[in-house]
């Protein structure tokens, strides 16, 4: 092998450690910021929770779900999409991705035209959505995506290519491939960014129209800039992934050649692609849910009722360690004490032997004095 192989297979390997590490990163953070959603909003449900509060628990639950995913995605990117685990984990992790992928989709469309409605319902009480509906709607959106997934569970398979075993869909032509793809670019991209983009441009249109708050501006600027990030996160996280796919669809309709081009852009740029859309389920717990005011204070609150509890654990434990220090302390001093006493009854006794000793010498001397 000469030196440009060797350093591009150096430069490969560094790839795929960085694929697979980006993995586990989103797979730490999204575990973590998803539990502490849920905690939250089962903590609020004490006093009430409104649509919105609903569909972020379910979509919270469906991104941790996603999340648990992604360590045998990095395993299979570390191994250059070698696929270490079987033909039933494949089947099942490629259809929970999937699922996954559609149910927090729909849940984000979902929020965005509950928000519209939640802003004009302050007008009208017609399009309010409550909280009860809104676990039906999340369960209808949850089948929603199960009969979307069907093609992923059904056709999920291990297959063996150039002699590595791969997780991949095998579809009897290659233009079933092409629909499936098709299918998951319009239903879990286009029409779901169409409608959450209309729907938040309403809220905005809506606000200017009625001027809601407009002798508070500061918070009519926040609210836009919480619309912007919402829709250029969904954006940047979802585009280049469906935007990849969608060349790929050109290509197996034979409506774009397989190139060179195509080929490295799917070796290298696709999987960044993947990276960037599993993202959204380490931003979605701080887009909808730490952006919230209530959501943050409930947050600070928790901090600061651990760090009380593991300060009090301390004290605890710092208040039991100077007993057993004080007890042991002492008990060491009356050790010693005895044992100094007991050590000065030796003393004494030895100086009395020590007298008896020279008092029977001398005796003895004085008897041998004796003609």
């Amino acid at each position: 092998m000469d030196d440009d192989a060797s350093l591009g297979a150096d430069g490969l390997k560094c790839y795929q450690i960085f694929i697979s590490s980006f993995y586990l990163v989103a797979c730490t953070v999204g575990l973590v910021g998803n539990c502490l959603v849920m905690h939250l909003i089962k903590a609020k449900s004490v006093t009430g929770l409104t649509a919105i509060d609903v569909f972020i628990f379910c979509l919270a639950l469906a991104d941790f779900q996603f999340a648990l995913t992604l360590p045998f995605w990095a395993a299979d990117a570390f191994l250059d999409s070698s696929w270490p685990f079987g033909h039933t984990l494949c089947k099942i992790v490629l259809t929970m991705t999937v699922l996954n992928i559609y149910v927090t989709v729909f849940l984000l469309t979902a929020m965005a035209i509950t928000r519209y409605c939640a802003v004009a319902s302050a007008l009208s009480f017609r399009c309010r959505v409550s909280a009860s509906s809104a676990k039906w709607i999340s369960l209808a959106l949850w089948l929603s995506a199960v009969v979307a997934t069907l093609p992923t569970a059904i056709f999920a398979t291990t297959g063996t290519v150039y002699g590595e075993e791969l997780c991949l869909l095998k579809f009897p032509k290659l233009s079933w491939l092409a629909t499936y793809h098709l299918q998951k670019v319009i239903i879990g991209f286009f029409i779901p960014f169409l409608l959450i983009f209309l729907s938040y441009m309403m809220l905005l249109n809506f606000l200017r129209q009625h001027r809601v708050n407009v002798s508070n501006r500061n918070r009519q600027s926040r609210i836009a800039n919480s619309v912007q990030v919402v829709v250029a996160a969904f954006f940047l996280c979802w585009f280049p992934n469906h935007a990849a796919t969608f060349w790929g669809i050109l290509v197996k309709y034979k409506v774009l050649p397989w190139s060179n081009a195509y080929y490295i852009f799917h070796t290298y740029v696709y999987p960044i692609a993947i990276c960037l859309a599993h993202c959204n389920s380490c931003l979605n717990p701080v887009i909808y849910c730490l952006m919230r005011k209530e959501f943050r204070k409930a947050l600070k609150t928790l901090f600061w009722q651990i760090y009380h509890d593991l300060d009090g654990d301390y004290r605890y434990t710092m208040t039991w360690m100077d007993e057993y220090y004080r007890y042991t302390m002492t008990w060491m001093d009356e050790y010693y004490r005895y044992n100094v006493t007991w050590m000065n009854d030796i003393t004494i006794y030895h100086d009395l032997d020590d007298e008896y000793y020279r008092y029977t010498m001398t005796g003895w001397m004085n008897i041998t004095d004796i003609p």
